[in-house]
């Protein structure tokens, strides 16, 4: 069982910054592929960003490509993301996530990943 906290939400000024923080319980972090997922009041979880266990090559969301960084840090058995250029529409709950089949091909739906974390809220005022 791999358990996520996620933190670095909070409310921000549209065109404004923020960095999420996923830190995870145990040592085999390393073997998960990571994700992050966001839900809006009334819409489906989406996929915003995950980052390859292998070789740490990183995919986004088109509506976040250019603003949104993920990274991770196996020794902290952490996963970030940099948060640029906020918009409105990025207001929603983030979530972090574990794919422990950790695949060469990262997983961009809810459903492939595992573990998840309880969510941080960013507000995005306009």
């Amino acid at each position: 069982q791999v358990q996520l906290v996620e933190s670095g939400g909070g409310l921000v000024q549209a065109g404004g910054s923020l960095r999420l923080s996923c830190a995870a319980s145990v040592g085999t972090f390393s073997n998960n592929n990571m994700g992050w997922f966001r839900q809006a009041p009334g819409k489906e979880r989406a996929f915003v960003a995950a980052i390859n266990r292998h070789n740490g090559n990183t995919y986004y969301g088109d509506s976040v490509k250019g603003r949104f960084t993920i990274s991770r840090d196996n020794a902290k058995n952490t996963v970030y993301q940099q948060m640029n250029s906020l918009k409105p529409e990025d207001a929603a709950v983030y979530f972090c996530a574990a794919d422990r089949r950790g695949s060469l091909a990262v997983a961009t739906t809810p459903g492939a990943y595992d573990y998840w974390g309880q969510g941080t809220q960013v507000t995005v005022s306009s």
